[in-house]
């Protein structure tokens, strides 16, 4: 069962040698103000299960942090923030001066963290030519500060000018996938950008792990900032053990004995939660059982009944050339619609259904009629299947009594009945707002790739963000690409960023090529 915890700033757990602190609701790891070699730590005050020995489960998570890192517009700058998971009783090693190792290992161990292990990723704005790539840079790590897979991270205008970004980070336990979605700015104007890499994570981090955020400057600085963070796992995070804090511990957090009574009540609403889930899942398990039983004692009826369907006429058919020849009155001219490139098109009625059909009669010269119907027909459905998408936000939006915004608008969520058209699910994330106000600001929800830049920036959802996921969905039916593709090049992971780019360069009609006329991709 997946357990969601919000993390909120009085969560914190700050140790003995941290320059962080909270101020205004937001988390200021090395300081309000431009300080050099210095270490800030923050980390929730319970414990992840990361894996289970007995069983060998290990653990799906996925996080989402908004940050921001401020040069106050000075062009050198550093060092940058880590989020990190370690184990138990982790702290901020001695030998520490700042800089380079963010404060996840001591300075002369940055290559092999033996004594203190972790599992990292770094937004790292300042190049050590012995660890890292000379520019700044998304990377993840494991025991070292030298990254195992990096990637060039457009951030210079952000740090720069104190803007925000946007971090998901998630952790697949079936394929060992950590993959990392964040936000830039390239010419000033928002994009994202994806890095991922496969890890067993049992092999470098024991069953309890601690986890959050560390930052540090060395001889260049930047004001380290973190304004939300949220967080989920598949494991349960251990209520039964809690981080006491450092004596010194500043004084503007408060200790994890004060969300007490809020733990009581996560605790007493997972629990009856459990009971109703568990009652449940022994219906669903005892219906799925009948049925199946059931079902293999009726197959002979429903091949029956689907013949049925198919004779008249309820699904796909396939007519024989005769009943076309009859239905077009032997492809009367009189009948003809259309004069295409590779055949013509005419008017047939199917008099047993009294159905009117248009039939495309392939001319005997055509080399590519076949594929190139094919191309056609795929186009129509897509069409088809775009169209309903729209007229399913437009009721939406507008037509229905209040105005719900989605939020989570993706190719996943849209379902096809048997004749293909296009229905919208998944209203999980769906919230009411009035037509007059038609936008909602909550916590940053929905599916990296979909989601439009403002409404990352600013929480708010709006018909606007809405009617943005739907032109992803657009293009991703048009150019038969998914949203991301980890296995496509950098250029091209973030399929917006690469048509924005193809756009750029006035080639967009050169990247349809191959994918809508006669592709499979699709």
């Amino acid at each position: 069962m997946r357990s969601r915890y919000f993390i909120e700033d009085k969560t914190w757990v700050v140790g003995r040698l941290s320059g962080a602190f909270v101020e205004n609701q937001v988390t200021q790891l090395t300081g309000n103000r431009l300080t050099f070699e210095l270490v800030g730590r923050a980390t929730y005050f319970k414990f992840m299960q990361l894996w289970v020995k007995d069983s060998g489960n290990l653990t799906y998570f996925t996080t989402h942090f908004s940050f921001a890192i401020d040069s106050q517009n000075r062009s050198v700058y550093g060092d940058g923030i880590a989020f990190f998971l370690a184990p138990v009783g982790s702290k901020i090693p001695l030998l520490t001066k700042g800089g380079s190792t963010m404060g996840l290992s001591r300075d002369d161990q940055a290559l092999d963290s033996v004594d203190n292990p972790f599992v990292a990723v770094e937004f790292d704005i300042y190049s050590n030519d012995y660890l890292d790539p000379p520019r700044e840079h998304v990377g993840i790590d494991l025991n070292s500060l030298k990254s195992v897979a990096n990637i060039s991270w457009y951030s210079n205008i952000a740090i720069k000018e104190g803007k925000r970004n946007e971090a998901w980070i998630s952790y697949n336990s079936s394929s060992h996938n950590l993959s990392v979605f964040f936000t830039g700015f390239r010419n000033n104007v928002p994009i994202r950008q994806f890095l991922s890499t496969n890890v067993d994570l049992s092999h470098f981090l024991p069953e309890l792990v601690t986890f959050g955020f560390s930052a540090s400057t060395g001889n260049s600085s930047a004001i380290h900032t973190i304004y939300s963070w949220d967080f989920s796992s598949s494991l349960e995070i251990d209520d039964n053990i809690t981080i006491t804090k450092d004596p010194v511990s500043s004084p503007n957090i408060p200790a994890p004995n004060q969300r007490k009574d809020n733990a009581l009540g996560l605790a007493v609403g997972l629990g009856s939660g459990g009971f109703v889930l568990v009652g449940g899942l022994a219906l669903v398990l005892f219906a799925l059982w009948k049925k199946s039983r059931r079902n293999k004692e009726e197959d002979y009826v429903l091949d029956d009944y689907i013949d049925e369907e198919f004779e008249r006429a309820r699904g796909p058919r396939k007519f024989t050339y005769n009943e076309l020849v009859h239905a077009t009155n032997d492809f009367d001219d009189k009948e003809k619609l259309g004069q295409g490139g590779f055949g013509a098109v005419y008017k047939g009625l199917l008099r047993d259904s009294n159905t009117f059909v248009a039939v495309k009669r392939v001319a005997k010269g055509s080399k590519q009629g076949l594929n190139e119907y094919k191309s056609e027909v795929k186009i129509i459905m897509r069409y088809k299947i775009a169209q309903g998408l729209a007229s399913s936000l437009l009721y939406l939006h507008e037509e229905w009594e209040q105005c719900v915004l989605q939020r989570d608008v993706k190719s996943s969520n849209i379902m096809l009945d048997s004749n293909f058209n296009a229905k919208l699910g998944d209203f999980g994330l769906a919230r009411l707002v009035d037509h007059v106000k038609g936008s909602q600001t909550t916590n940053l929800a929905g599916t990296m790739g979909y989601m439009a830049p403002e409404y990352i920036t600013t929480c708010k959802a709006t018909k606007e963000s809405d009617v943005y996921s739907f032109g992803i969905v657009a293009l991703e039916i048009a150019y038969g690409r998914k949203a991301i593709n980890h296995m496509a090049i950098e250029e091209e992971v973030v399929m917006v960023e690469w048509v924005r780019e193809l756009y750029r360069i006035l080639a967009i009609l050169e990247g349809k090529k191959g994918t809508i006329y006669g592709g499979d991709r699709f």
